[in-house]
């Protein structure tokens, strides 16, 4: 039984933690719905072009974070 045990600890020690990826995922979850809402309030959103690019520029890096830290913690 303890040789068991020992054993699962060990190989759940070796695993890389998956906060990472949770804080990322999830940072780019809430980014979404932000988006949402403010883009369902809002009429003509994003209202420039600027404006456009920064939305997209957020997204694209909260998107790498969250592919990169699935792929470190795998």
């Amino acid at each position: 039984m303890l040789l068991g045990l020992l054993i699962i600890a060990q190989e759940e020690a070796a695993e890389p933690s998956k906060v990472p990826f949770f804080v990322a995922g999830g940072a780019l979850a809430l980014w979404a719905i932000v988006l949402f809402l403010v883009g369902m309030r809002t009429e003509g959103f994003p209202r420039s072009a600027g404006a456009a690019r920064g939305v997209m520029a957020i997204s694209a890096v909260l998107m790498a974070a969250a592919m990169a830290t699935a792929v470190i913690t795998a």
